[in-house]
C-alpha cells in the first residue's frame, strides 16, 4: 500500500513537480502498462482516489494516469516488434478456431450430462452404477476444461480445489440428494441407500444437476459480456466514482440475465425429468455459484470460499439435526428444520441457505467489482 501521507507531502504547494514524485514511486506500474487505463486501475489499487489526484493538480485519477503514461519513456521499436515479427502468420485462421472453441466448449458439460442421464435411464442393475460413475467423470473433466480457459478462468492459475471445489461438489450433491434425504429422514427413514431413481426410499432429483450443467454455457457467455462491457466502461469513464456508477448496473444485469437463462433451462428440463417447472432452489444455487465465480475471476477468492463453506455446512446440518433428534432427550434439535420443512417443503433449506449466500456475495461484488482495480489485466498485480 502506498504511503499516502508521503504522497501528500510530495504534492504540497511548494513542490515544483508533484507528479514526478508519484511517477518515481510507481515507475514499474507505468512502464508495464499498455494504456493509461491500467495505470488508473493500479493507482486505485494502491489507495489513490480522485480526491488524492486533486492534490496532484488533476481532476481525477484517470487524467493523472494519462499524464503518467505520457511521461514514461518508451521504446518505439519494441512496441512495434511484436506485429512485425510474424508477417507470415495465418490471417485470422487461429483466431477463428479459438472463437469457435470458446463458443462451443461451454456447451460440453450440459451435453455430457444429458447423455449420461439418458444412459442412466436405460441401464439396469450394476450397469447403473457404472453409467453414473462414467457420467460424473465426463462432466467433471468438461467442467475443468471450461474453468481453465475463457471468461470463467481465474488469471494466474485455478482457484485452489481444496478451497472451493470440494464445497461446490457438496452443494451440487445436496441439490441431487438433499431434499429426498431430508423428506425421508423426517418420516423416519431412510432404510437404504439411494438406488438412482426418484421413486426409491431415498429419492434423487436430477433436474437441478442437468439445469446447472446446461447453465455453464450462459454463465460463460454472460461473464464474457460483463468483462468486455466493464473494460469499455473503464475507457469511457472520467473518474472512479463515474466508473463504479456505470459498472454496477452491468453487474446486476449480468446476474439477472444469467438467472433468466437458468429459469428457462429449469423449465425446459422439468418435463423431461418429471420435476417442478420452477425451482427457486436451483435459481438460488445458480446465483451463488455464478457470483462466487465472478469474484474469483477478478482475484477475490476469500469471500466466495467463506460463503461456500458456510452454505454447505448449513445444508449438511439440516438433515444432521433431524437424525440427532432421534437420540434420547434431543427431540428439540430437529424441531426448527421439521417446522420449516412442514411449512415450505424440503426445498426451503437450499433456498434460504443459497439465497442468503448469493445475496451476501452480490453485495460484496457490488463493492469490489465496481472498482477500476478489479479490472486489471491478469499480468497486473493488485
Amino acid at each position: 500500500m502506498t504511503d499516502l501521507s508521503a504522497l501528500d507531502r510530495g504534492a504540497a504547494p511548494g513542490a515544483a513537480d508533484p507528479v514526478k514524485v508519484l511517477l518515481h514511486r510507481h515507475r514499474e506500474l507505468c512502464e508495464r502498462a499498455v494504456d493509461p487505463l491500467e495505470i488508473a486501475a493500479g493507482l486505485e489499487a494502491h489507495g489513490i482516489t480522485d480526491r488524492t489526484a486533486a492534490r496532484f493538480r488533476h481532476r481525477d485519477v484517470f487524467s493523472l494516469a494519462e499524464e503518467l503514461y505520457v511521461r514514461v519513456p518508451r521504446d518505439a521499436d519494441a512496441a512495434t516488434a511484436g506485429p512485425a515479427a510474424t508477417p507470415d502468420a495465418p490471417a485470422g485462421g487461429g483466431d477463428r478456431r479459438r472463437s469457435v472453441t470458446a463458443l462451443l466448449l461451454p456447451l460440453l458439460p450440459g451435453a455430457l450430462c444429458a447423455a449420461s442421464l439418458a444412459a442412466l435411464t436405460r441401464a439396469h442393475g450394476q450397469m447403473r452404477l457404472y453409467a453414473a460413475a462414467a457420467g460424473v467423470l465426463a462432466v467433471a473433466l468438461a467442467l475443468r476444461a471450461v474453468l481453465r480457459r475463457g471468461p470463467l478462468a481465474v488469471p494466474g492459475g485455478p482457484v485452489p480445489r481444496q478451497a472451493t471445489g470440494s464445497w461446490t461438489c457438496w452443494l451440487l450433491a445436496y441439490a441431487v440428494l438433499g431434499d429426498g434425504l431430508l423428506r425421508t429422514a423426517i418420516t423416519g427413514g431412510p432404510d437404504g441407500l439411494p438406488d438412482g431413481t426418484a421413486d426409491g426410499d431415498w429419492p434423487l432429483t436430477l433436474a437441478p444437476l442437468l439445469a446447472l450443467t446446461l447453465a455453464v454455457a450462459p454463465a460463460t457467455w454472460t461473464a464474457g459480456l460483463y468483462l468486455t462491457r466493464a473494460r469499455r466502461k473503464l475507457g469511457t469513464s472520467r473518474g472512479l466514482e463515474d466508473f463504479a456508477a456505470s459498472v454496477r448496473p452491468l453487474l446486476l444485469g449480468a446476474v439477472a440475465l444469467f438467472l433468466g437463462a437458468v429459469a428457462a433451462l429449469v423449465a425446459l428440463c422439468a418435463p423431461l425429468l418429471d420435476a417442478e417447472p420452477v425451482s427457486p432452489a436451483v435459481l438460488a444455487l445458480g446465483a451463488l455459484l455464478f457470483v462466487a465465480r465472478l469474484l474469483a475471476v477478478h482475484g477475490f477468492t476469500h469471500a466466495p470460499r467463506v460463503i461456500l463453506v458456510l452454505t454447505a455446512v448449513a445444508q449438511l446440518l439440516a438433515p444432521a439435526t433431524v437424525f440427532a433428534a432421534r437420540l434420547p432427550g434431543c427431540a428439540a434439535l430437529g424441531a426448527p428444520v421439521e417446522a420449516l420443512t412442514t411449512a415450505w417443503g424440503p426445498a426451503a433449506v437450499p433456498v434460504l441457505t443459497c439465497g442468503a449466500g448469493a445475496l451476501t456475495l452480490l453485495v460484496h461484488a457490488s463493492r469490489t467489482l465496481t472498482r477500476a482495480s478489479a479490472h486489471l489485466r491478469p499480468e497486473q498485480p493488485r
